[in-house]
């Protein structure tokens, strides 16, 4: 049985995250069984009273809220350790990643570990951004410092929605900005990396879409 867990780090994120959740619901719930992991770190806006108000009525979402704000790669080191399910789905908790990309991923995912390939790391290409230019640029200039420095050749190592095995993420090396390094963390490390075309949605963009 394929079951996965989606682990998220949210912060500030009031407006975003709930239709999120709505959506990436409708894009499992067809799966053999999955759970949402919010890593709630230490907003200063609504976005904790909303996800523990859903959360009383959604059993598939858990909600983890750290005592201090932490930073992205520790948020996401503790919701993958709480997960509850060998294969971890990360994304962004914006909006901008798009959750019908989900299952095809993960179905190039699976096939990949039936091949014997079980370390591998199936990560998100966004080929057409949706940013304003400074984002734009940044994300050119980390990409571009990663090939040269440490001779990454994933085309899009900054994507925030990644599929990997539970198990063996937890036997990375753990470090500040971790989350930044993931492509070649696998790779020094024994594992693969490949990537699979993603859509990437507009800030602006506003999902209306009804919890279940």
């Amino acid at each position: 049985m394929t079951r996965v867990s989606v682990v998220i780090p949210v912060n500030n994120e009031q407006n975003n995250i709930l239709p999120l959740i709505g959506q990436i619901h409708r894009e499992l719930s067809q799966t053999d069984g999955f759970e949402v992991v919010c890593i709630e770190d230490y907003s200063s806006d609504a976005t904790f009273p909303l996800l523990k108000e859903a959360a009383a009525s959604l059993k598939f979402l858990r909600i983890i809220r750290l005592k201090q704000q932490c930073g992205q790669s520790a948020a996401l080191w503790l919701g993958v350790q709480a997960a509850r399910y060998p294969i971890i789905v990360s994304m962004d908790g914006d909006g901008q990643n798009d959750p019908a990309d989900i299952v095809p991923m993960l179905a190039f995912f699976l096939y990949q570990q039936q091949q014997g390939n079980e370390r591998v790391l199936v990560i998100g290409h966004r080929s057409d951004r949706h940013d304003d230019h400074v984002r734009k640029v940044s994300s050119w200039i980390g990409n571009r410092s990663q090939r040269l420095l440490l001779g990454e050749s994933a085309p899009d190592s900054g994507c925030g929605l990644k599929i990997f095995s539970r198990d063996f993420f937890l036997t990375l090396p753990r470090f500040n900005h971790m989350h930044r390094f993931l492509p070649y963390l696998f790779r020094n490390n024994g594992g693969s990396v490949l990537s699979s075309p993603v859509r990437h949605l507009p800030a602006s963009t506003v999902l209306h879409i009804m919890m279940p």
